[in-house]
């Protein structure tokens, strides 16, 4: 259970209702978008929780769904309010992409967290010197200024996800590629290592690699990281470099099984950790 009330859930938890208001209503898109004097994309942007919602707005929209609850016009008044306040990362917008601000938005929150990497270190679990080594290779025409904003709001999710009084239920799924390819060098890839054997034994974090050995395998699709809510519905996370996507609804399913196949294909959490102390050991 997380202690973070995030605005980036309360708006998306807004907008599925506003669609599921829209829809009982059998309105289009393009029919709301007509009435609030908007564009379709805006439309689309609130029901997805990635744009704001002025008050007037919202309340021309509850008046063509026919809401005439006050406690239920007041439960969503809210809930816009909520999504206005700003989140400790909302700080970084300006060094950060507006689809990873969403994913911290949206992980500040989440609950349990499925996360498979075919190729690097999850977020939440890299050190500061593998996440900087990580980003100047990945992003070559980054400054270094730039880089180390990124590095800090990288180590400030761990600490608000990881270090907290409840944090985040993670179940970390790698291949075994991540653990063999020296990100930074070997002194740099030793103490991530380590980090990794010292997270892997926290309650709140289990950890799997996945063998070569193990073949073919549903991670073919790619990394992904699920996530799970309380009170919300589950999404999907995949990032790229031709863009980030989100999957809601029915298509979150799919990485779910996916994620399922992977935990039966890779090590057990015993067997992970003697193959992380066997790839420290190659590098002494």
């Amino acid at each position: 259970m997380s202690t973070q009330v995030s605005p980036t859930v309360r708006r998306r938890r807004l907008g599925l209702e506003l669609k599921r208001l829209r829809d009982e209503q059998r309105l289009s898109r393009e029919e709301v978008a007509a009435h609030l004097e908007v564009s379709v994309s805006t439309v689309s942007r609130i029901e997805t929780g990635r744009g704001g919602l002025r008050p007037k707005d919202l309340r021309q929209l509850l008046d063509l769904y026919g809401v005439s609850d006050e406690a239920t016009r007041s439960d969503l008044e809210a809930l816009a309010r909520a999504g206005k306040v700003q989140g400790w990362w909302t700080r970084h917008a300006g060094e950060l992409r507006s689809a990873y601000s969403t994913f911290i938005g949206l992980e500040a929150e989440a609950s349990w967290l499925l996360d498979f990497e075919a190729i690097t270190v999850p977020g939440l679990l890299q050190t500061e010197s593998y996440a900087r080594a990580l980003l100047a290779s990945a992003l070559p025409a980054m400054t270094d200024d730039a880089i180390e904003a990124r590095v800090r709001v990288r180590i400030q999710r761990q600490r608000a996800r990881l270090d907290g009084a409840t944090p985040v239920d993670l179940w970390a799924i790698i291949d075994e590629s991540v653990i063999r390819r020296q990100v930074g060098g070997s002194l740099v890839m030793r103490e991530q290592l380590k980090h990794l054997v010292e997270m892997a034994g926290r309650p709140n974090v289990t950890l799997q690699v996945l063998p070569y050995a193990a073949g073919a395998h549903p991670g073919v699709i790619g990394s992904f990281v699920v996530l799970r809510f309380v009170q919300d519905p589950d999404v999907a996370y995949i990032e790229g470099v031709a863009g980030d996507v989100y999957a809601e609804g029915t298509d979150v399913q799919r990485f779910t099984l996916a994620f399922d196949g992977l935990r039966a294909a890779a090590a057990s959490p015993g067997a992970s950790r003697d193959m992380l102390e066997a790839a420290l050991d190659d590098l002494r």
